[in-house]
């Protein structure tokens, strides 16, 4: 698949609950367009490492145990946006989390960071990667890692060819304590709860798309590079 790294691409935002492949795609789809996949995680590491306001007073509160609130992420967010490596685009992974982010960020495009570009060109094209239940359990449920080379196979999916021994070296694979399966399932409905309302906010301002996450990996990379380009073809024609 040929790159596009001249092309304005705007801000693209992927949604997926654990398991869906979603930082995998992030990943190909930042390659594709040369574009920068910019996490909440990574922002916050960012402006720790770098010892600003706004990461010192993140770093305690997170040495706390506590969230941190929408008004300090904001701030950050709005800074890593506004580096120039973000021009022609970038991938949001983890944000925005509530419908109250997804609305900062609409207005924060539009009269901020865009403010001299058409508004239909700056908001977010925003796809949902979908995965059935069960098939998210046994991606999860299923995976298993090699503690010598870090080999990943799916006991489901991508078995090795002796139970729980790596192919490579014949260690035995091991399995990450979030990786079971009421684990697994915490994690997806607490995603279920927090996430479906950003779909529904999207949703309801019709700019919402999804994709089958159960097709090949590359398939699904296609599938949301098309959405992109049409949903930028339809910018500039409006």
């Amino acid at each position: 698949m040929t790159g596009a790294s001249s092309q304005n691409v705007g801000p693209i935002i992927l949604l997926g609950p654990p398991g869906a492949g979603k930082g995998t795609q992030a990943k190909r789809v930042s390659e594709y367009y040369r574009i920068p996949q910019i996490s909440t995680g990574d922002i916050l590491r960012e402006q720790g490492q770098r010892g600003t306001e706004l990461g010192i007073k993140a770093k305690d509160i997170m040495a706390r145990g506590e969230f941190v609130p929408d008004e300090l992420m904001y701030g950050m967010v709005a800074d890593r946006l506004r580096q120039v490596d973000c021009e022609r685009g970038f991938i949001l992974d983890g944000f925005p989390r509530t419908p109250a982010q997804a609305g900062w960020l609409d207005a924060f495009l539009e009269h901020e960071f865009f403010d001299n570009v058409p508004r239909s060109k700056c908001l977010p094209v925003v796809i949902r990667i979908d995965v059935d239940y069960n098939l998210l359990l046994r991606r999860i449920a299923g995976r298993r890692s090699c503690p010598v080379c870090a080999r990943i196979y799916n006991v489901y999916l991508q078995p090795p060819r002796v139970a729980d021994t790596c192919d490579h070296d014949g260690s035995k694979l091991i399995a990450r304590d979030d990786d079971r399966e009421e684990v697994i399932r915490d994690r997806l409905q607490r995603y279920e709860v927090q996430t479906r309302p950003v779909a529904q906010y999207y949703e309801r301002k019709a700019r919402l798309s999804a994709v089958n996450g159960e097709m090949p990996v590359e398939r699904v990379t296609e599938e949301i590079i098309r959405l992109v380009e049409n949903s930028r073809r339809e910018a500039v024609g409006s």
